[in-house]
């Protein structure tokens, strides 16, 4: 449908409910084929942006394309083309998981061999299979398995833009692995993936781009790897013998965290590793060891988060 390289574009949107705005004239696009992370903290309007996108929130003003499609106005083809994993867990007193799956490919109307033979393949690569025939309400299936079914509910169509909403919040580590082995085979087979998530080591690990919301506005948008690059901060972890019974006021004001494993100092990317050492040397501590590293995408959006709490 696209040929402009895009698969989502937010143009100024704006949502306003009586006197809450939700969204605040945001704006973006996300490329076909990226690996795309939506970020904010609770109530940021993640989840306004993404029901405006899939058709269930209408905007008050702006205008949202999938694919080159308005999602207004040409709502069947956008449907067509994305495929949300909501954060809400099914709950289906009727049909049987294969039922749901047929079910919904019928909404798109797609049918015969090769659909079933698509429907076994989730079945089998979500950890299903055994349970196909079993009612989407009982006790059978647990949290992580209805979460199964919603990805594969949102995968039987095949679409070009997958939206994963929180989708490993609640599940266990293993089902966590299985996830993401699978939604990166997607990627790489050419699927967009848009994800939300508050485990910010995943979205770290694997978004090429990220955007972070507050308060109904884009706070940041770029690659991952700028993002992290243009944090003004390192940190520091000094391993020590003994603890100083105080520190200087230098050390104290950029200390974030002190354990059994030593001390932690956030430190301005400008202040020079002899400086530091020179504040080291006059505290009197007995240092050990010391290692530096980059700021993770996790401290970046909390002091960009706290940064718009603050204003």
């Amino acid at each position: 449908m696209s040929n402009s390289g895009i698969a989502v574009s937010f143009k100024n949107v704006r949502k306003e409910y009586k006197d809450v705005k939700a969204l605040q004239g945001v704006s973006f696009d996300v490329e076909q084929g990226a690996f795309f992370g939506l970020l904010g903290p609770n109530g940021a309007g993640k989840s306004t942006l993404i029901n405006s996108m899939s058709g269930l929130v209408i905007p008050t003003s702006g205008s949202i394309e999938v694919m080159g499609a308005d999602v207004q106005s040409e709502f069947r083809k956008t449907r067509r083309a994305l495929g949300l994993v909501p954060q809400e867990l099914i709950s289906d007193p009727f049909f049987s998981i294969r039922e749901l799956l047929e079910l919904q490919s019928g909404y798109f109307g797609l049918k015969g061999s090769t659909q079933t033979r698509w429907i076994d393949e989730l079945l089998e690569r979500l950890a299903l299979a055994d349970k196909a025939k079993a009612n989407a309400n009982t006790n059978q299936l647990s949290g992580g398995m209805k979460r199964r079914v919603l990805i594969a509910m949102a995968l039987v169509h095949r679409p070009q833009v997958i939206v994963l909403d929180e989708p490993t919040a609640g599940v266990d580590v293993d089902l966590r692995r299985t996830l993401w082995e699978f939604t990166k085979e997607l990627h790489k087979q050419g699927h967009t993936i848009i994800l939300t998530t508050h485990y910010l080591e995943e979205a770290e690990a694997l978004c090429d781009r990220v955007a972070i919301i507050q308060k109904g506005q884009l706070k940041a948008l770029d690659s991952t790897e700028a993002l992290l690059s243009k944090h003004p901060f390192r940190y520091l972890k000094v391993r020590v013998e003994k603890h100083s019974p105080e520190l200087p006021e230098a050390l104290t004001s950029r200390l974030v965290d002190q354990d059994a494993g030593g001390l932690t100092f956030k430190v301005e990317k400008e202040t020079s590793m002899s400086q530091m050492l020179g504040w080291l040397h006059a505290s009197g501590l007995q240092v050990a060891d010391i290692s530096s590293r980059d700021a993770t995408l996790e401290e970046v959006f909390l002091d960009l988060t706290a940064e718009g709490a603050a204003a």
